[in-house]
């Protein structure tokens, strides 16, 4: 159906557009952009956009969708409608399902059940390793010609350096992303949260920030030897974006990105054993939130992901030590970022692009902007709506989360996937 969107004040991550503009959507496509534009013969749905903000549909390069396997915690129903609530128009799951996505039978499998959703784009990513186990590659390839977009083993590290290198020299062969699950699972080794004052208070072992920041630094240089494309999911420590700076200033061809929580909370949110804050990597010290921030300022951390990670509330009801790691981020991403905004950190457009065109540009995908021709992905907010976190109206399967009770300010009124209304507040 058609669809005018009228008097947005567009922001795009190519064109500076910057004003109120109308949009229009016929076949799933933008069609026109202009002002005073009116409704073609075909056109079912008007929208008043007055006074509100239309961006480019939102880009999560790092969710856990958890089907096949795991469909008490999410499935690609929920993790879909999840997406469109908040803002988001295509995301990239995660390989750590129940079979692994090490194969071209579980990548079909997701493709599949996304095309029966059909409400956001899902893009697979594959496994490294078989199994995620870090012994022996994936077939890539395969992976490759399934429709994977990347590959990564995230939710574990790849300890051996040997098979990293190779899994990144295949990946160059086909000029596929590595994402890394940056970790030394020896110095991380049953760790529940940052270790520091707080960690020995409440008598909980630590991971150290070294734990990321030697796996940072090693896959970094095994990028720069096998010249492969390479990501560095959820960054959280000062030293892991010192070292990230140091090898864009030599030209590596290194991205990276962290989540919300990293910029939004420190390691004070365990206080009181809340499991909801219990995350891998552990929430960090004041001084890593404010380098991750500059992070994000400067470029140095290129995009913000969720990495959403839902659980059954049962899990997460478990003793701290026992209850898994993550958290329901899709949902609240946007009004996290857009509280950067607020405190100065960047503009709104260089918020915006932390979460459309920046991520659309590390995957090498056709999205993440506004123009003539393009998908009709597109997300309509409200900056100034405000409203507090309430995990229970969340559409994810997944409540866990520590942003509870937050006031926060920005929401999204409506999401457009391909041209169809996918959410509406």
């Amino acid at each position: 159906m058609g669809i005018l969107i009228k008097g947005g004040y567009l922001i795009d991550g190519k064109a500076k557009m910057g004003e109120a503009y109308d949009i229009l959507i016929e076949g799933g496509k933008i069609t026109s952009i202009g002002k005073d534009l009116s409704p073609g013969p075909d056109c079912e749905n008007l929208i008043d956009a007055t006074r509100k903000v239309v961006i480019p549909g939102l880009i999560d390069i790092h969710t856990h969708t958890r089907e096949p396997g795991y469909e008490y915690k999410e499935d690609i129903r929920s993790v879909s409608a999840a997406a469109a609530a908040g803002g988001f128009t295509t995301i990239c799951t995660m390989p750590n399902t129940r079979p692994v996505n090490d194969n071209r039978t579980v990548t079909e499998f997701i493709r599949s059940r996304a095309r029966e959703a059909g409400i956001v784009t899902i893009l697979p990513i594959g496994a490294i390793t078989k199994g995620s186990q870090g012994v022996e590659l994936a077939e890539i390839g395969e992976l490759y010609d399934a429709g994977c977009m990347a590959i990564s083993d995230d939710g574990r590290p790849v300890m051996n350096s040997e098979v990293m290198r190779r899994g990144m020299e295949y990946a160059r062969g086909f000029d596929m992303l590595v994402i890394s699950h940056c970790e030394d699972a020896n110095l991380s080794s049953g760790g529940v949260m940052n270790e520091g004052i707080i960690s020995t208070r409440l008598g909980l072992h630590g991971i150290p920030p070294a734990a990321e920041e030697v796996m940072v630094a090693r896959d970094i240089l095994l990028a720069e030897y096998t010249g492969c494309r390479l990501h560095l999911a959820h960054i959280s420590t000062a030293g892991s974006v010192r070292i990230i700076r140091e090898a864009k200033s030599r030209g590596i061809a290194v991205t990276a990105e962290t989540a919300p929580h990293y910029f939004a909370l420190t390691e004070e949110a365990v206080e009181g054993y809340d499991t909801n804050a219990k995350v891998n990597p552990p929430l960090r010290t004041s001084l890593d939130m404010a380098a991750v921030r500059e992070g994000l300022r400067d470029g140095t951390i290129d995009l913000i992901a969720t990495d959403h990670a839902p659980h059954a509330l049962e899990e997460k009801e478990l003793e701290f030590d026992q209850a898994p790691f993550g958290i329901s981020g899709l949902e609240t991403a946007l009004s996290l970022t857009l509280g950067l905004v607020e405190d100065g950190i960047f503009s709104l457009e260089e918020a915006i692009s932390r979460l459309t065109i920046n991520p659309a540009r590390v995957l090498g995908i056709d999205k993440g902007y506004l123009a003539v021709g393009v998908d009709a992905d597109i997300a309509i907010i409200d900056l100034d709506d405000r409203w507090v976190v309430d995990p229970a109206r969340f559409r994810s399967k997944g409540k866990n989360s520590p942003f509870a009770g937050w006031k926060v300010k920005g929401s999204v009124f409506m999401t457009l996937a391909g041209g169809r209304i996918v959410f509406s507040r």
